[in-house]
């Protein structure tokens, strides 16, 4: 993998239709991680004009979409860890956050006050937030435990 730009990439990345999985582990280390396929879009030239048009720098398997981008991290391997370990190379700082991004659509995140629905945990054992976008409710379970573990790992 090798950086586009002189320095570490902000915290807006567009993620390619094969990192779908990474998406989500950068959203749970708080980068506003937009993932190409939760807008319909596959076409290389739809997905340059999306990272242009948003400002984002793109994340790609893909080296011929590398070249046609200042500012692009290209992702060598399919393996998750791996590419964890790829992105933290070039300057990502891969620690979880407090919630703040969903990790299904990348809406922002709140801390939910008021009741919670059925098979969410007792708000008194756990902090619960809300997408503000879909409405999915995440806690801090054995699924952000894995992902701990398995950033602790690399």
């Amino acid at each position: 993998m090798s950086p586009r730009s002189d320095g570490p990439p902000d915290d807006r990345l567009l993620l390619d239709a094969m990192l779908g999985k990474l998406a989500r582990y950068l959203r749970m280390c708080g980068y506003d991680a937009a993932y190409v396929l939760d807008d319909g879009v596959e076409a290389d030239d739809d997905v340059l004009s999306m990272a242009r048009d948003e400002d984002r720098t793109l994340v790609t398997r893909d080296a011929g979409l590398v070249e046609r981008v200042d500012d692009a991290i290209l992702v060598g391997s399919k393996a998750i860890e791996e590419q964890l370990r790829e992105l933290r190379a070039v300057g990502l700082d891969l620690s979880l956050t407090e919630p703040a991004r969903c990790s299904t659509c990348n809406g922002r995140l709140e801390e939910t006050e008021g009741p919670t629905p059925e098979g969410v945990p007792d708000r008194d054992e756990r902090r619960v937030w809300r997408c503000r976008a879909c409405g999915q409710h995440f806690w801090k379970g054995s699924h952000w435990d894995d992902v701990a573990e398995t950033l602790a790992d690399l």
